[in-house]
C-alpha cells in the first residue's frame, strides 16, 4: 500500500491499511461504504499523519469537473457566474482558470496547495480573501444520514479557518462546491496591505486580476509557500498555527492585531518570533522555515514525531511568554500535540 508521506505536502506519514482512488461521485460513495476507519484524502496539504500510518481505508478524491452556468459564463454583460467545481479539482488550477476566464473573487488565493473540496472545510483564506466570500453552496455526502445534502453559504457555519464541516469532522464528505463569481478584468478590492503595496495601489484599490494572482504567487514564493520539491522550506503544511483571537486587554504590547467580532486576532508569527523562535529555528530534521515563521518544515528526513516535538516546543514557549494558546491549523491523523 502507498505511504501517506508520498501524498502529503509535509512528506510525512506511514502506510495505509487500504487505499482507494475515487474518480466519480459514485466511486466516492462506494468507497465510503465500509465499517473500517476512513481517511478522506485530497491534496494532503493540511494533514499531519502519524509515522505508523492509518489503520483503515484511505479514500483519495480524484473527481474532476469545472462547470460554469452556460447561460451566463461567457456573457460580458452579465455581472456574475455560477461555477460548479468537483471536489477533486486542483485549487490552484481552478484559480488560474478563473483568472483566465475573467471570473473575479479568488485571484488572491493563488498558490494554495490542495483540492477544491478541502477549501470550505478550513474556509481557506489568504491576502484578504476567504472562500466563504464566494462559495454559494457545498454539496456533500452525509455519512450519518446516508444521503446527499447541499448546504447554502449561510448554513456552512463559516468562521476564521473554520466551518460546520470542520467542527463536525468526518460527517460530511464534500463532493462539489458551487462558487458565485463576478465577471470582469479587475480583481476584487485589495484589502491586504502587503499585497496592495506589492501592486502599487492603495488599500481597497483594484488591479487586474491576473496581476493580483502573479503578485500573490511572488509573495508566497518568497515565504516558501509555493510547493517546490527542491526547496525544503516548502515541505510543510502551510501555516501550522492559526492567529489566536484574544480579548483586547490580552493583546501583548507591540503585537500586530486586527479587530474581529469576538475580540482581537493577533499575529501568531509575531508571537512565535517574540517568544524566541526565529526563522530557521530547530534541528537538522525539523525546523521553522527560513522564509516564514509559521511554517514547520521537514528538512528531508524528518519523522512526524520530529515535527510534533518542534510544534510542542513552540506552542509551550508562546504560552509561557504570553499566556496565549496557539492552536494547530492542520488536521492531525493518528497523532496529537
Amino acid at each position: 500500500m502507498p505511504d501517506l508521506r508520498d501524498h502529503t505536502t509535509l512528506r510525512l506519514g506511514g502506510p495505509a491499511e487500504e487505499w482507494v482512488t475515487a474518480t466519480t461521485d459514485d466511486e466516492i460513495l462506494a468507497a465510503l461504504d465500509t465499517t473500517a476507519p476512513v481517511l478522506v484524502l485530497g491534496g494532503g496539504s493540511n494533514l499531519v499523519v502519524a509515522d505508523a500510518g492509518f489503520p483503515g481505508r484511505v479514500v483519495q478524491i480524484a473527481s474532476r469537473g469545472v462547470k460554469p452556468n452556460p447561460a451566463r459564463a461567457d456573457d460580458p454583460s452579465c455581472g456574475g457566474v455560477m461555477v460548479k467545481v468537483a471536489a477533486g479539482e486542483s485549487w490552484d488550477t481552478f484559480v488560474a482558470t478563473a483568472v483566465d476566464r475573467g471570473w473575479v473573487g479568488i485571484e488572491a488565493l493563488a498558490g494554495i496547495p490542495g483540492l477544491v473540496g478541502a477549501t470550505p472545510i478550513q474556509n481557506v483564506g489568504a491576502y484578504g480573501q476567504e472562500v466563504s466570500q464566494t462559495i454559494a453552496s457545498v454539496r456533500c455526502w452525509d455519512r450519518v444520514l446516508q444521503g446527499v445534502r447541499t448546504f447554502a453559504n449561510a448554513d456552512c457555519g463559516f468562521g476564521y479557518r473554520s466551518s460546520r464541516f470542520k467542527t463536525d469532522p468526518g460527517r460530511q464528505v464534500v463532493l462539489e462546491v458551487t462558487f458565485q463569481l463576478r465577471q470582469g478584468d479587475l480583481g476584487a478590492p485589495v484589502t491586504y496591505a502587503e499585497l496592495a503595496r506589492t501592486l502599487g495601489i492603495e488599500p481597497d484599490g483594484r488591479a487586474p486580476a491576473a496581476e493580483v494572482r502573479e503578485a500573490v504567487l511572488g509573495l508566497r514564493r518568497s515565504k516558501g509557500m509555493v510547493l517546490d520539491p527542491a526547496d525544503h522550506d516548502t515541505w510543510s503544511a502551510g501555516s501550522f498555527f492559526t492567529n489566536p483571537v484574544v480579548s483586547p486587554d490580552d493583546v501583548p504590547d507591540g503585537a500586530p492585531g486586527w479587530p474581529v467580532d469576538d475580540g482581537v486576532k493577533v499575529s501568531a508569527a509575531w508571537l512565535i518570533e517574540e517568544a524566541g523562535f526565529a526563522k530557521g529555528y530547530g534541528g537538522p530534521r525539523a525546523a521553522l522555515s527560513a522564509k516564514h515563521t509559521l511554517a514547520l518544515t521537514n528538512r528531508g528526513d524528518a519523522s512526524t514525531n520530529d515535527v510534533l516535538a518542534l510544534a510542542r516546543e513552540i506552542r509551550d514557549g508562546v504560552a509561557t511568554r504570553f499566556g496565549i494558546a496557539l492552536v494547530n491549523e492542520p488536521v492531525l491523523v493518528g497523532c496529537r500535540l
